[in-house]
């Protein structure tokens, strides 16, 4: 009786003693990727030729252009097995000369106050009296009567008691988002509303608005205000209901045009045909430099497949880096990409997108089966000594959604988001306000949770 249970033993501890191999072994690449990135990291280099040599990437724009060009070029110089373009067309949305807008306090005075158009708006120039409102559902509480005419001024905050930021976004981006069809349909003239942003400052945040199915006719030009001159203009509508507010915008939507999302890939040594796919959006607003919105999540992208490279790491399925164009305002390179792979029986195993900002890395959001999940929170303990600590189900990434087929692993990288919203969409969206270190976590954070899921795949 001893002989088995002595093998038995053995066996135990054959396994356990394999087992913490293994761990200490993806330890020890783990750490080597963290080194390599904050030690010799490329991320940040490249972000200030994009935000300071390029500048501001809108869909259609030659900057887009200029940093298509520049992008294939350091996917190249890398020395990725290949790299090329994916040609879309893309919307192009003109804002034109500056906005202006005024409140008329009295007959004979007037203060400026800070707006900006919203992506897809038309031009016009409006002076007519403002009606606040707390957000879509409140038009129907004043109705035609009191709103044809007027300017609908949408003011409801974010709210700042919630922890996720981006959950505060999502409780009022409808106004922003469709607040000009819906007031249209009241008899408002034009729409101003109030800025996306937690904090109380004087940049006007601008994002993508739709008309939906409103005839152009009945389209009404559309601008977000500063925060701090939406607390203004409130105030003034409590002691004069009458007060009227001046605005001009000078936007025009001209025909698409061609441009490109930039890909390349390092080929998988035993499983080629599984795909693994790490990307960010390559353009941005037109405001700032979109440092932070997506110009981070591009370069920690890039990183991830240089980091492989540099150290070595042959990856069993196929890495593939996507810098995907327009999806701030149309989503068309997101859509184009997924198309394309659909029709070429690309089969995806994981996808992770960074479009939140190249602030500390907290850990990842996954949308994906129990499963999966299971085996991707067995990792935990790996990202413990970089105070990774959420790994959550949830969310992705709007340029990888479009991949969703039930199969692939969906994940997008869960930066600290409390600062996020200071920058987002705005003229204070700039490099100044990246940090170094925190952007080079992120990149390593990605490349650790890619090495993981290339290892031992799902």
């Amino acid at each position: 009786m001893k002989q088995p249970l002595i093998l038995l033993t053995t066996l135990l501890f054959c396994s356990m003693s394999f087992s913490q191999n293994v761990v200490q072994q993806d330890s020890l690449e783990i750490r080597k990727i963290f080194d390599m990135a904050l030690l010799n990291g490329q991320a940040y280099s490249w972000l200030d030729h994009l935000s300071n040599k390029i500048g501001p990437r809108l869909s259609g724009s030659n900057n887009a252009e200029r940093a298509v060009q520049y992008t294939k070029q350091e996917l190249e110089a890398i020395g990725l097995d290949k790299v090329w373009l994916q040609s879309v067309m893309v919307p192009k949305w003109v804002r034109g000369a500056k906005e202006t807008a005024y409140v008329e306090v009295t007959p004979d005075s007037r203060r400026n106050v800070r707006i900006t158009a919203l992506g897809g708006s038309i031009a016009g120039s409006i002076k007519a009296e403002v009606i606040e409102v707390q957000g879509i559902e409140d038009l129907s509480n004043y109705g035609v009567d009191n709103i044809q005419g007027k300017i609908v001024f949408f003011n409801r905050p974010m709210k700042a008691n919630i922890i996720n930021t981006f959950q505060a976004y999502g409780g009022c981006v409808d106004q922003r988002y469709s607040g000009a069809a819906e007031a249209a349909k009241f008899g408002a003239v034009g729409v101003i509303v109030r800025s996306l942003n937690l904090r109380m400052d004087d940049f006007p945040h601008t994002g993508t608005m739709s008309y939906g199915d409103l005839p152009v006719a009945s389209r009404i030009p559309a601008a977000a205000i500063s925060t701090n001159d939406a607390e203004y203009l409130s105030g003034i509508l409590k002691l004069r209901k009458d007060t009227q507010l001046y605005f001009r915008v000078n936007s025009e939507q001209l025909p698409d045009v061609e441009s490109f999302n930039v890909i390349g890939e390092i080929k998988g040594s035993e499983f080629p045909n599984e795909i693994i796919l790490v990307g960010g959006h390559l353009d941005s607003w037109d405001l700032g430099d979109g440092s932070h919105d997506d110009g981070a999540g591009v370069v920690q992208s890039m990183e991830v497949l240089r980091l492989f490279n540099e150290l070595g790491i042959k990856p069993k399925r196929t890495l593939r880096v996507v810098l995907f164009m327009n999806e701030e305002n149309g989503l068309r390179g997101a859509n184009k990409y997924a198309e394309m792979a659909k029709k070429n029986n690309e089969q995806h195993i994981f996808a992770l997108e960074s479009d939140a900002g190249g602030f500390t890395p907290r850990g990842f959001s996954f949308d994906t089966g129990d499963a999966q999940f299971a085996k991707i929170e067995s990792w935990k303990d790996l990202f413990a000594p970089y105070l990774i600590h959420l790994f959550e189900r949830g969310g992705s990434g709007a340029d990888i959604g479009p991949l969703k087929d039930g199969k692939v692993v969906l994940a997008g990288l869960l930066p600290d988001s409390q600062r996020y919203f200071d920058h987002h969409h705005s003229d204070n969206d700039t490099f100044e306000h990246i940090n170094k270190r925190e952007l080079e976590l992120g990149a390593a954070t990605m490349t650790a949770l890619v090495y993981l899921v290339d290892k031992y795949g799902f």
